[in-house]
């Protein structure tokens, strides 16, 4: 049954794909076997209940092969009907080219770009480890899954797959396999050309149990391996299944050809004859794969009761436990949240990084799914949580993670934790370097997913590690990521309401930009709670009608221009400030808050301590922008900003004349 259920697979992919003159035929082809024996006989999963926590999680990393995953998930009874199928790649269709999370059922993470996927997976496996290690009872096992994963080729050159799985083996993720589609075929040709290393060596290196020579259409053998991974629970099991891409295709069978385009109505009518189905019927399913699906549901849900029966006598026997994780599953924060964090003192001057920290520590007492850690720089980013144990191989019960320096799998990983359930994952590295994870950053604000960026070291203030290290367009790249909020605080107030922000967006990802050098506490004429949560607000002005400069400017240049106002306002001149945290927010608002705020200005001064470029959307009458548009130098960090006119006498004698 398994063997037909995957050349039906076969036909589905051919005809959708065919339709849609568009698409990659020749991994859902040839990893039709593996599919097939998952979801017709491994996975613990119900298309009644799509998000069931107990699941197990199936990650297509290779997401170019969706029509794999599509047309298994229609066959299982998600909620993808012939009709979705048939409008493969289509406008507001269920089936898009690369799936997509969050529009249809049963997908686990937005793959596509290669390797993503594979580190999501890591991350899921953790959270695994993790959840079940603070929930699970001597009586109850309520968190006992899997984690899937089916990579290509291509997926395993990329560099983000060497960063995660590195990381897998040393945290022995034992309940992670990943099946490598080695097929020998990318794009451009034979693997040959570009991709001749041992990979079964790498991941025995990477401490990973690694079954070789599997015929990845060998459904028994396929099974075998899988049962011998689940055996191994120290370690994460690569399958090395041996496929052929296209297979069963008469001429495109094994060839680069299949990769990317549709196989042509002459091969998909040979490919249907080799496989015994009808030569002239279009998305053919036959009745004995349709009866088996319908009975197999049957099963699937009766093991989802089984584990809610189990699941209420564990809540029975543990409310306070319950309690906790109904309040990780919602993302749940305390209602007090704010007001803790208003009362909580912090001695100024202070870096906005380490003000950052102070409260990091006191909001991890408040929510205790809150985990995460730091490209190994986490006592430079302030983000360890000091009262709490690490996450290691030998110790699941921690809610420090060390990522290493892998900032790329770090993102990626993160990602998969939140997809998990249950958790606010943080992470940490220098600003510059989010460069390094920027790919992992796009697919969560693709995905919607409430993860929490640390970026220190912000602007060419940070002095002596010269250019490599001063990030100077990295934070308006961030700004015009759409999705992302970025906030920039000034003082440690801001700092304060920015983490609050932070916590409260559970609907999209936020970075928190931070410096490495101590700020002044900033006297503020507007509530900063409100400003926080508009974007923008007044720090100081002359109360006047009429002014005859306004400063828009965010982090470290905030108190240089109250500086800079100061001195204006003894020489008699009509000044306002605003600090602009979020200025992706401020932007959005209602113009009519925009106005207000700079009505009755004569010129606009921009202050910002890197590309300058995307303030212009702000800049609506005569204005003077103060930016860096090129690399700093290694010396003092005050010495380069002076150099670069950061100055208080420079920039006023810059604006007067």
């Amino acid at each position: 049954m398994l063997k037909k259920i995957a050349n039906t697979v076969r036909v589905l992919t051919a005809d959708a794909i065919e339709d849609a003159q568009s698409g990659h035929p020749g991994l859902p082809i040839g990893c039709a076997e593996i599919g097939s024996l998952l979801y017709g006989e491994i996975l613990k999963h119900d298309p009644k209940d799509p998000s069931w926590p107990g699941r197990d999680r199936f990650v297509l990393s290779a997401g170019h092969g969706s029509m794999l995953l599509y047309s298994l998930l229609h066959l299982s009874g998600y909620d993808i009907s012939l009709s979705d199928l048939k409008n493969f790649r289509q406008l507001g269709s269920k089936t898009p080219g690369h799936p997509e999370y969050g529009l249809t059922e049963g997908i686990e993470t937005t793959t596509g770009p290669l390797g993503q996927g594979f580190a999501n997976a890591v991350g899921m496996a953790l959270a695994e480890r993790i959840k079940a290690k603070r929930f699970n009872t001597k009586n109850h096992k309520i968190v006992d899954n899997y984690t899937f994963c089916l990579i290509g080729d291509g997926g395993m050159m990329e560099g983000v797959t060497s960063e995660s799985a590195s990381l897998a083996g040393h945290l022995a993720l034992g309940k992670l396999i990943a099946i490598y589609d080695n097929n020998e075929i990318s794009i451009a040709g034979n693997t040959e050309l570009t991709f001749t290393e041992n990979v079964a060596d790498r991941f025995k290196a990477y401490n990973w149990q690694v079954i070789e020579n599997v015929d990845g259409h060998d459904v028994d053998e396929l099974r075998k391996a899988i049962n011998d991974a689940k055996s191994q629970t120290q370690k994460p099991t690569l399958i090395m299944a041996k496929t052929k891409i296209a297979f069963g295709a008469p001429s495109k069978e094994g060839t680069a050809e299949a990769h990317g385009a549709p196989l042509g109505e002459e091969e998909i009518r040979g490919l249907k004859k080799n496989i015994d189905f009808p030569v002239d019927k279009k998305y053919y399913i036959p009745d004995e794969v349709i009866e088996y699906f319908n009975s197999y549901e049957k099963e699937l849900s009766k093991d989802r009761l089984e584990w809610m029966e189990e699941f209420n006598s564990w809540s029975e026997e543990n409310p306070k436990l319950k309690v906790e994780w109904d309040e990780a599953e919602n993302l749940f924060y305390p209602s007090n949240l704010r007001k803790e964090l208003a009362s909580l003192k912090i001695e100024t001057p202070i870096a906005t990084r380490s003000a950052s920290g102070i409260t990091l520590r006191k909001i991890a007492d408040q929510i205790p799914n809150l985990i995460g850690g730091a490209a190994d720089l986490s006592p430079s980013t302030k983000t360890y949580l000091d009262k709490y144990n690490e996450i290691q191989a030998d110790s699941y019960n921690g809610r420090n993670i060390r990522f290493g320096v892998r900032e790329h799998g770090m993102g990626a990983i993160i990602n998969g934790i939140s997809l998990y359930g249950g958790f606010r994952p943080f992470c940490a590295t220098f600003l510059s370097f989010a460069d390094y994870m920027r790919p992992s950053i796009r697919m969560a604000a693709l995905m919607k997913l409430p993860v929490i960026y640390v970026f220190t070291h912000d602007s060419v203030y940070i002095g002596e590690d010269g250019p490599t290290h001063q990030p100077i367009e990295q934070i308006e790249s961030l700004r015009i990521i759409p999705g992302l909020k970025v906030f920039r605080p000034a003082d440690e107030e801001e700092t304060k309401a920015a983490w609050y922000k932070a916590i409260k967006n559970t609907n999209s990802p936020t970075a928190l930009i931070l410096t490495r050098q101590n700020l002044p506490h900033l006297e503020k004429e507007q509530d900063f709670w409100y400003g926080l949560k508009n974007g923008a607000y007044t720090i100081l002005s002359t109360y006047s009608e009429e002014y005859e400069y306004t400063f828009l400017a965010s982090g470290s240049e905030v108190s240089l221009a109250v500086d800079i106002a100061h001195k204006l306002i003894n020489l008699g001149k009509k000044v306002k400030v605003i600090s602009v945290p979020n200025r992706g927010e401020f932007k959005n608002e209602k113009n009519s808050y925009l106005k207000n705020l700079i009505n009755g200005t004569k010129k606009i001064i921009v202050m910002e301590a890197g590309i300058g470029s995307g303030w212009y959307k702000l800049i609506d009458r005569d204005y003077e922008l103060i930016s860096i548009e090129d690399y700093g130098g290694s010396a003092p960090g005050e010495k380069i900003a002076k150099e670069k006119g950061f100055s208080v006498d420079e920039i006023i004698d810059k604006i007067i004349n």
